[in-house]
């Protein structure tokens, strides 16, 4: 076994070329991934696949608009290897009322835990996130999420699926100390690629063309073998968006809070 480190010029610890790992650039199949095929089935997950099971049949009954986005939806548009204990679902805001409604109906506790953006289904300790907006407020869930979703099944309900964009649109926003979602959005351009809506993704991210850009760049450096995966035009777009901005316009804005 190598040393990680070596000291450099002036005592500092830096990184042995030598021991720096780098795996080989494959791309997945297009298509939808089978669920069981992708994720680990933890420990007491069929008691979370029951809860998920009733969370979704009881919105489903009542005919409340949802989409399955968070680790479900990561494994089949991009093939994460992920516990599925977790749900994410997304609506619009102001389906919330109905959600909660058929939730309470049926015996589920909810409760809101930031109004603009998420509330919650639980049962002891299994959680369900619902969430219509972004942390940020900028990513609501609305129509369109639902004209682009795809059909699948989970736990043995025909539900839809968040489309890949939006997915990318609701992560690209969350670089937190705590939580950084960079890895995912790399993972969704790199097996969807070929199927993205570039027009809508440059649509999503028209008022923060840089917040994709800068995605796309670390996409670039991560995947220095994918040059082909991101169309040139769009890069060149970007850029040139950059460019036409007006510097004194932000003289006094910082956007490190978005």
């Amino acid at each position: 076994m190598c040393k990680a480190f070596v000291s450099g010029n002036e005592g500092d610890l830096v990184p042995r070329p030598s021991c720096i790992r780098i795996r080989r650039y494959t791309s997945p199949a297009h298509s939808l991934l089978p669920l069981d095929a992708v994720s680990a089935r933890p420990a007491g997950d069929l008691s979370s696949r029951s809860f998920h099971h009733e969370v979704l049949a009881s919105l489903a009954h009542a005919d409340v608009p949802f989409l399955v986005g968070g680790s479900v939806a990561m494994a089949r548009h991009a093939g994460v290897k992920r516990g599925i204990e977790d749900l994410h679902l997304f609506l619009r805001r102001d389906d919330w009322p109905g959600a909660e409604a058929a939730l309470n109906h049926a015996g589920i506790h909810t409760h809101v835990a930031f109004s603009h953006w998420l509330a919650k289904a639980h049962e002891g300790d299994r959680t369900v996130d619902i969430v219509y907006n972004g942390g940020n407020g900028l990513t609501p869930v609305d129509a369109r999420w639902f004209d682009r979703a795809f059909f699948d099944e989970v736990v043995g309900l025909k539900v839809r699926l968040c489309p890949p964009e939006e997915l990318i649109w609701s992560k690209a926003f969350v670089m937190e100390r705590e939580q950084f979602h960079g890895a995912d959005v790399l993972h969704l351009i790199r097996a969807r690629h070929d199927g993205l809506d570039w027009d809508r993704l440059l649509e999503l991210f028209e008022r923060y063309p840089r917040v994709l850009l800068a995605h796309l760049v670390l996409f670039g450096f991560v995947y220095p073998g994918g040059s082909d995966t991101v169309p040139p035009w769009i890069l060149a777009h970007l850029w040139s968006r950059i460019g036409e901005e007006r510097r004194d316009d932000f003289s006094l804005l910082c956007r490190g809070t978005v």
